[in-house]
């Protein structure tokens, strides 16, 4: 017997989102899902890789393709963005800046503020020496002055930056948690 589009969607649900009460995530939108590895791996070498070439070379159809990318997508588990590669760009500036908050500061509030700034490209968390380590890019060494000036040094919710400038790059891989693959 065939089912409407409404049950085969609510096949792919658990008891506990058909009814309302603490949805989980479909196994279909898992990254640890093999076809989804593939389909992941492949939009990490080109996210503007048309569904249909993916269907090809997987040998699925396109509709599970866009599928699979959708509940990923819609489950927080992928997104498909432009990154810039500061080195192809050649920034006048790139440097990393070890942050320690000032006493009573939350390292979130600093994190906050400073995300606003489009030349902040990076802000992590970190234990050890420092609270936060940011990347900050810049198109010219004036622009890199203003900003520690302006947005570091001028606030008393830091307590000390260590500035660490790049000299030189060995390794730039912008596709995090490859590993999951």
């Amino acid at each position: 017997m065939a089912r409407s589009a409404a049950q085969r969607s609510e096949a792919t649900l658990s008891p506990e989102a058909r009814n309302g009460k603490g949805a989980k995530l479909s196994p279909l939108a898992s990254p640890s899902d093999d076809l989804n590895k593939q389909i992941i791996a492949m939009l990490q070498e080109d996210g503007r890789l048309p569904y249909d070439e993916i269907a090809a070379r997987l040998g699925v159809s396109p509709g599970t393709v866009r599928n699979r990318v959708t509940r990923m997508r819609e489950a927080g588990m992928l997104q498909i963005v432009a990154v810039v590669d500061p080195v192809a760009v050649d920034y006048e500036t790139d440097a990393m800046l070890g942050i320690k908050t000032a006493p009573g500061v939350a390292p979130q509030q600093v994190a906050d503020r400073l995300a606003g700034y489009s030349a902040v490209v990076y802000i992590v968390w970190v234990s050890g020496q420092f609270d936060l380590l940011i990347e900050v890019v810049c198109d010219e060494g004036v622009e890199f002055t203003e900003f520690l000036n302006k947005v570091i040094y001028a606030h008393a919710d830091i307590a000390h930056v260590e500035v660490m400038t790049r000299i030189g790059m060995f390794k730039n891989q912008f596709l995090l948690k490859r590993h999951v693959l």
